[in-house]
């Protein structure tokens, strides 16, 4: 069933992927809200965009960014901004977001999301790159955290505090990715519960719900890697819960799924699972 339309008013929905298009054309009753890839529309041809379009008309959409890197002493392209601007205005989307990393240096693209040394001076730059995307794009976007297999040299604030910082001076909500903080925090020695409660809770926007799986770690032991290939692990419904619990306001809840697609009607009891922790959370 689709989620409950109390007082609270949270939502859960899925990320688009084109293997799973059938399944959600089909569920879209079960489906409250849908997030997508913008990266994948920037050049999409005009059939592309007027499918995207159609989609929108029938529910709720987001547009989530990838390869911005707003996290970085260097400014943001204001090419990709524009893109996004565009594509924002053509879909009526109802919000759009990005990570709290960098993509690139020097003019090479690094193919993933990396965390910078968390210091005051790269806090300062990601404010700097999110106001220009927010007067570029002429809305702000949710800034959601990112997983990371080391800890980024050179940091001299904890990632609770470096978050903080930049949601603080940006004046943006945050896109809580509860599998990265998880991640994060059992790769480090922290406990994920007392790291979700150190965020500014009312700061936050929306929530990223996903997998992953354990790699053997240089020097040994192991570390959780996010991968959304795998189903979103019962501690991280249960940070959800401990987040429905201390955060009053609307949460939009995303469950991601990137491969190793199951049958849709297993991806349907993710969204349920997640319903389920949402209303112990509130219940409490």
């Amino acid at each position: 069933m689709a989620a409950d339309k109390g007082a609270a008013r949270d939502r859960v929905g899925l990320g688009w992927r084109g293997e799973l298009a059938a399944g959600i054309l089909s569920n879209l009753a079960h489906i409250d809200v849908l997030e997508v890839i913008a990266d994948d529309y920037y050049h999409a041809p005009r059939a592309g965009i007027a499918a995207l379009c159609s989609l929108a008309r029938q529910v709720p959409v987001s547009l989530h960014g990838v390869g911005m890197g707003l996290a970085s002493t260097i400014p943001a392209d204001p090419r990709r901004l524009h893109a996004m601007a565009r594509l924002m205005q053509t879909v009526q989307a109802e919000s759009w977001s990005e990570h709290l990393s960098f993509v690139r240096a020097g003019g090479v693209e690094i193919g993933h999301l990396a965390a910078p040394p968390r210091t005051p001076h790269s806090a300062a730059g990601a404010i700097a790159n999110i106001g220009l995307a927010t007067r570029l794009v002429g809305s702000a976007p949710l800034m959601e955290n990112i997983a990371t297999l080391v800890q980024p040299p050179a940091s001299t604030l904890d990632e609770a505090a470096w978050l903080t910082r930049i949601l603080d001076g940006a004046q943006v909500p945050l896109l809580l990715d509860l599998h990265n903080l998880y991640a994060n925090a059992v790769n480090f020695g922290e406990a994920p519960e007392q790291l979700l409660l150190r965020l500014p809770l009312d700061r936050v926007g929306a929530v990223h719900l996903s997998g992953g799986h354990w790699v053997d770690a240089p020097g040994g032991g192991q570390r959780l890697l996010d991968d959304h290939l795998h189903d979103v692990p019962p501690a991280v419904f249960d940070l959800l819960t401990l987040l429905a619990r201390h955060a009053p306001q609307p949460l939009t809840v995303i469950v991601e799924r990137d491969g190793n697609y199951p049958s849709f009607g297993h991806v349907l009891d993710q969204l349920e699972r997640a319903r389920a922790a949402l209303r112990a959370g509130r219940r409490a």
